[in-house]
């Protein structure tokens, strides 16, 4: 069996999350990621990996020969001032990557914009509200274009609210730092983040090159419902929910603004995928039989 080689911009949890889902597959790999400390060697589950220094004013050079050998490159590091900063790299310093069958750019569901709740696929209007849609939207946009340049195997994943076993809607409830604003109407989708390692993992064996993938669960809720079920679970008292008008948090206000369900046909489909966990109910449900 070859040694499958990973780049990973960026170490984050879905990075990490893939990571732990190639180990846990018994993949014979070797994973290089960056960060924006000088180069060093950390360990990560046992595995000795090589993170190289990369940002936007600064990088060790030995990236470009590292992509040179790579399978396949995950992009997990979001837009800095509205650019994708990996993409301008890859354009300016790096001439082909002749062995790389796979490059995967995490975007997010923010690129929607708000569609009153409507439901929304792949193909619907993209009309992004808060800066973080738009400089998704913008980022999304410059790699298909390098793509197209470049010939690269490309495939976006439009990621839904990520939640996890150490970042959850439960322990926010429990340090009372969850603040549920009354807003009719306002629907959100999620997903959970064994979820994308294990769509991640699918795709490496199934890829398509220039698709665009929704990587959601099967149901979109408004954050009151799933603030509820939480606190059912806790057995925490009722939760008194703010007016909109009352919110300070500009990141809260502009999560607000956009009201939308995210289809996730298409990911389920191609990728012949049975969500782990379909619904926020199975996912808080393991949460808190297994972490809380």
């Amino acid at each position: 069996m070859s040694k499958l080689k990973v780049f990973c911009f960026g170490f984050g949890q879905v990075a990490e999350s893939f990571a732990n889902k190639l180990i846990q597959e018994k993949k014979i790999f070797d994973l290089s990621i960056t960060s924006r400390q000088e180069t060093h060697q950390i360990e990560f589950n046992r595995i000795k990996i090589n993170s190289y220094q990369f940002t936007n004013k600064k990088f060790d050079n030995s990236i470009t020969a590292k992509l040179q050998e790579a399978d396949c490159v995950l992009i997990s590091i979001p837009p800095i001032e509205g650019k994708d900063i990996v993409a301008n790299f890859l354009n300016t310093n790096q001439k082909n990557i002749t062995n790389c069958k796979w490059i995967t750019y995490l975007s997010a569901t923010s690129v929607y914009g708000d569609h009153k709740g409507n439901w929304v696929n792949e193909n619907s209007t993209t009309k992004p509200t808060s800066a973080n849609g738009l400089s998704r939207l913008e980022a999304e946009k410059t790699w298909i274009s390098l793509s197209n340049k470049k010939n690269y195997p490309l495939q976006i994943f439009r990621l839904a609210g990520i939640y996890s076993n150490e970042f959850n809607i439960l322990k926010r409830l429990k340090t009372g730092s969850v603040q549920i604003v009354d807003k009719k109407n306002h629907f959100f989708s999620r997903i959970h983040i064994e979820d994308i390692a294990n769509i991640l993992f699918k795709s490496l064996d199934n890829f398509k090159s220039n698709e665009i993938y929704n990587i959601c669960d099967d149901k979109p809720a408004p954050q009151s419902e799933v603030a509820a079920y939480g606190a059912k679970l806790l057995k925490l008292e009722k939760l008194n929910p703010v007016k909109l008008e009352e919110i300070e948090s500009e990141m809260l206000l502009n999560f607000y603004k956009d009201s939308k369900k995210v289809d996730n046909k298409k990911m389920k489909s191609f990728f012949k995928y049975k969500l782990k966990y379909p619904t926020y109910v199975e996912g808080l449900d393991y949460i808190f039989d297994n972490s809380i």
